[in-house]
């Protein structure tokens, strides 16, 4: 396999007495003009950098030759290199543009601009601040897509640099380690995949697994040594046999047993719930051809000779990825009864698949296919920056940008055959944005594989899908609520919010408000000053309250969080700082003593929730100290604790709820429907569906209207949960109200 970089020349040490042997290293395929620019740009860096350090205590400028060595081995053009080379002197020394410019051309000067616009990348791993800070954000993230569209170059720079940083990062404190490692895997190996540099995009996630998950990474790379004699023994028996059948045939092949990566390795184990002795791929073998008819000549004598595996062939080469990866892929049973997988593809498959969109730039004559593949990443790209249109504010576009590029994708197909990328789980609806902003605002229905799916439908790699639109009219309103999931995609989320902000407005602005009414009525939350309420939330006024909660970037059920704390001005700020987080727990009853309550910031009291009010996370609540039984924990609206502040004041005491506990809530909920067949079973499968435990349940008819009303007990994680439940319940058939029962 291609190794991204010569070990001698990446972790060089000390290249300033070094640089002839330096030079020497890269002087493969260059001319002596072009060396003497490299050596003219190696002398500027070390003169640049003259004095400055790294954590590990070696001279700074070894950072930029091994950032350049890297981009070497990539095959890029001269000016890359010496850009790699001088990648770091605009931001970290007294150089300026313009004496890049003037010494070493414009090329190189816009080339480092770029790579110093494109720090910005690394503040969308957790980007948080106000509007304000947002805004910036977003407009440098622009200019820093604006510098990959003039030239991708500047972002293969950026990868090789950090992929050298995480070489190095045995340097720095383990708490950076931690971050930086999370940061690569969130935001620099998707990138690098996106683009298809897949030797970068492995090294990268290889090394960060390392430091985020020390412990796996050992245990993994631990097994993978211990049987790497057999392993290796194997893999030569199989590609001995291999060799002979393709001789036999005239095909002339490159075999190879094929290194696998423990990042990808432990991906599988967890996705197919496999323990390290189930994977098949651990023995992986590749077949590099000269044609593609040889690819599938070679696959057949494959299958021929030896039994695959249902469900583990993929042919890449008929339908690519959307990064232009192209291989066939297939998994067979080997000698001894052993899994084997198998990549067959040619070489110039195999360069590209491994050097991505770098490789344009190794052999540029008779490469009309790569020149292509460059192109839709150029198309691509320019996209990104065509959506800042659409989107309502500068969060949402990056928002737009990181589901683009960092997030799992799926790959269908139009009903002409064109692949048409998207985020995992998209439904139809996405797929009609995809395809064009008026086909998603026109959608009616949907087909995939011939056959009529719902619009919530999640759709499959492989699934061929058609679109049945209507002559006029827009979205419905419907599609925006997050309960219901018609969409996935941020891109199709923005461009019904924006069908809504300009063509209707009016209808929005009112279903808005039905929504919160809704909502607060459900919690039994009544007389809410929503001025008050709107710029706790963070909005400027109850119009852009009721837009928000219509395009869901406000959760009805923070809004009724926030509205409850409402009720009790004091310490709100105190309450809204409060990050309450629980996961479920299997079983609870209505006695647990909660140990993730703070009483006057201090935790491990003992306490009690009382059964009068039922509270849960996200409520405001107060506690009583009883006497002999600890503390009982309130609702601040509860009439019990009202009337304990009004007479025994004294043993009221502030409380607030603690954060990551693995506990569930006991609360009642009453549901009020004309009654129907099926209105019990209907609504025992809305909490099945959302893994909701019922503790009890009783029905009665009310006598005047002949409706039923139920009263449930159940448990729940927070309010987020109990929101999200409520709507679901409202959903159904006959249903005429749903309430927390007070």
């Amino acid at each position: 396999m291609v190794q991204v970089a010569v070990k001698s020349l990446s972790e060089m040490v000390l290249p300033a007495n070094d640089v002839p042997e330096w030079l020497s290293g890269i002087s493969d395929g260059r001319d002596s003009l072009e060396i003497e620019r490299i050596q003219q740009a190696a002398d500027f860096a070390i003169e640049a950098h003259r004095g400055q350090k790294r954590s590990s205590g070696e001279d700074y400028v070894n950072h930029t030759f091994a950032v350049a060595a890297i981009v070497h081995e990539l095959g890029l053009d001269t000016d890359v290199v010496i850009a790699a080379l001088l990648h770091d002197s605009v931001e970290d020394t007294h150089v300026t543009l313009d004496q890049l410019k003037k010494e070493f051309g414009a090329d190189v000067s816009r080339l480092v601009d770029g790579v110093t616009k494109m720090e910005v990348i690394q503040e969308f791993a957790d980007h948080k601040g106000g509007k304000s800070s947002q805004d910036a954000k977003a407009e440098n993230l622009r200019k820093m897509m604006l510098a990959m569209v003039d030239d991708v170059r500047v972002v293969l720079i950026k990868l090789c640099d950090r992929l050298h940083n995480m070489r190095t990062l045995g340097a720095v404190k383990p708490e950076k380690q931690k971050r930086v490692a999370a940061e690569t895997l969130e935001i620099f190996s998707p990138l690098a995949n996106r683009l298809g540099v897949w030797q970068v995009k492995w090294e990268l996630e290889d090394l960060a697994f390392r430091y985020i998950e020390p412990e796996i990474y050992k245990s993994v790379a631990k097994k993978l040594a211990e049987r790497r004699i057999d392993r290796q023994l194997f893999i030569d028996g199989f590609l001995s046999d291999l060799q002979g059948l393709l001789d036999q045939q005239n095909i002339d092949a490159q075999l190879s047993g094929r290194a696998k990566h423990i990042y990808s390795i432990w991906q599988k184990m967890q996705k197919k719930g496999l323990e390290f002795d189930q994977l098949f791929d651990v023995r992986a073998v590749r077949v590099l051809v000269d044609s593609v008819q040889d690819c599938y000549s070679a696959l057949g004598l494959i299958h021929t000779n030896w039994k695959y595996i249902a469900g583990e062939f993929d042919d890449y080469i008929a339908t690519p990825k959307e990064n232009n990866y192209r291989s066939i892929h297939t998994a067979v049973i080997g000698p001894g009864g052993k899994l084997v997988e198998v990549q067959i593809r040619t070489r110039e498959m195999h360069e590209y698949n491994e050097l991505g969109i770098a490789a344009h730039w190794r052999y540029k004559e008779g490469r009309s296919n790569t020149d292509q593949a460059v192109n839709n990443k150029i198309l691509w790209l320019r996209q990104l920056l065509e959506w800042k249109d659409e989107v309502a504010d500068a969060s949402e576009f990056v928002d737009r940008v990181k589901d683009e590029v960092f997030e799992d994708r799926v790959y269908v197909f139009s009903p002409k055959g064109k692949v048409v990328d998207l985020a995992l789980g998209a439904t139809p609806l996405d797929f009609a944005y995809a395809i064009h902003t008026e086909v998603g605002h026109r959608c009616r229905g949907a087909k995939v594989n011939d056959k009529m799916v719902p619009l919530t439908y999640s759709l499959n790699t492989g699934d061929r899908v058609g679109i049945i639109t209507a002559k006029t009219g827009g979205p419905s309103l419907d599609w925006l609520d997050p309960h219901k999931g018609y969409v996935k995609s941020r891109r199709a989320r923005s461009g019904i919010q924006h069908w809504f902000r300009h063509e209707n407005r009016d209808a929005t602005i009112a279903h808005g408000r039905t929504i919160l009414d809704r909502e607060l009525d459900r919690m039994n939350l009544h007389d809410v000053n929503l001025e008050q309420l709107a710029g706790k939330l963070g909005v400027e006024d109850t119009e852009e309250l009721y837009f928000k909660l219509v395009d869901g970037s406000i959760k009805p059920g923070r809004a009724a969080a926030i509205a409850q704390r409402l009720l009790r001005p004091h310490s709100l700020d105190e309450d809204e700082q409060m990050e309450i987080s629980f996961r479920a727990n299997k079983a609870a009853n209505d006695d647990r003593k909660p140990a993730d309550l703070s009483i006057q910031g201090v935790s491990d009291l003992m306490t009690s929730l009382a059964k009068c009010c039922q509270p849960v996370p996200g409520d405001k609540v107060l506690g009583f100290v009883t006497r002999g039984t600890g503390i009982t924990i309130h609702r601040v609206n509860c009439p019990n604790i009202l009337y304990q502040q009004n007479t025994s004041a004294e043993r009221v005491v502030e409380v607030t709820w603690g954060a990551d506990k693995e506990h569930t809530y006991p609360m009642s909920v009453r549901i009020h429907a004309f009654d129907r067949k099926g209105l019990l079973k209907d609504v025992s499968t809305v909490f099945a569906d959302e893994k909701i435990n019922v503790l009890e349940l009783s029905t009665h008819i009310e006598a005047q209207d002949l409706s039923v009303v139920m009263e449930v007990a159940v448990e729940v994680q927070n309010l987020e949960e109990m929101s999200k439940l409520l709507a679901k319940l409202d959903q159904l058939p006959n249903v005429l109200s749903v309430q927390r029962k007070s």
